[in-house]
């Protein structure tokens, strides 16, 4: 049926152009041209959805109900494998299981990297420790009021016991450090006369601390304790059950004789360390 309608049109478009060339411009000759042209569009407008529906695709075969309910019936009697089955279940079982632990693992190494869970007590139970000596560190009991000569000397004496010279608080207040500063600086420099950050400084902690004056009853200075573990610990971590001293000595006398005193009073084992770092300097 199209084979003889496109002859038909194309011989009405070659008459249409061999009328045109036979025709002159204007009047019937302008009419018979357009509709020449207009008959050319409109068979390339058939040909090109011609092919447009040529190329799409047809409808899928439809199952009638009885081929439907044959496949239905197919894949519900599918022949099954007990063997397969079991061993597909116990692979999912297994692959559960190694997850699970994984996951437990790598929590727990997270949590112990970013400190939020204890190390595996267990593990250090086994090893070996080693049994503990108590340390008494000497703490010199002093103040700002005292004359900076005498500070000095005691610093001297106090790094060589490697003890600590504590201060109930700082001159001007907490407030204000550069004046505590200034004056550890001069306590602890060793060359009187030196000024700068290069100046040679002694080995011996400074602490402001009014809880360790509070725990033994300092009420005047100098005096000294052994105190037993870390007196540096800052006092705003620590309360009044921290470890303290069993005897304080008071007196304006040498390292040494305090000393002396607190192992007459029954402190021999306390002051025996820092005795001896005394004598062997």
């Amino acid at each position: 049926m199209r084979a003889p309608l496109s002859v038909a049109v194309l011989g009405g478009v070659l008459l249409a152009h061999h009328s045109t060339a036979q025709i002159p411009p204007g009047g019937a000759g302008a009419s018979i041209a357009r509709q020449g042209d207009a008959a050319l569009d409109r068979l390339r407008g058939a040909i090109v959805k011609a092919k447009k529906r040529d190329a799409r695709p047809g409808p899928l075969p439809q199952l009638s109900p009885q081929g439907l309910a044959q496949a239905t019936r197919a894949l519900q009697h599918r022949m099954r494998s007990q063997a397969m089955e079991t061993r597909g279940r116990a692979a999912l079982d297994a692959g559960r299981l190694d997850l699970a632990r994984q996951r437990e693992a790598m929590s727990k190494r997270l949590g112990q990297a970013l400190g939020l869970d204890a190390p595996d007590v267990t593990t250090l139970a086994r090893a070996t420790m080693p049994p503990t000596k108590t340390l008494w560190v000497p703490v010199l009991f002093v103040s700002s009021s005292m004359p900076t000569t005498t500070l000095r000397t005691y610093a001297a004496q106090v790094a060589k016991a490697k003890g600590v010279m504590a201060f109930r608080g700082m001159p001007g207040g907490l407030a204000k450090v550069a004046p505590m500063a200034k004056l550890s600086a001069e306590i602890l420099r060793v060359d009187p006369g030196c000024e700068g950050p290069a100046c040679t400084m002694r080995d011996v902690q400074v602490i402001v601390d009014p809880i360790v004056f509070r725990q033994h009853g300092v009420a005047r200075v100098p005096a000294l304790a052994m105190v037993p573990g870390d007196p540096t610990q800052a006092y705003c971590e620590r309360d009044e059950e921290s470890p303290r001293g069993a005897h304080v000595v008071y007196g304006d006398a040498a390292l040494t004789g305090l000393l002396d005193e607190i192992a007459r009073l029954g402190g021999r084992e306390e002051v025996r360390d820092a005795q001896a770092r005394l004598v062997s300097r």
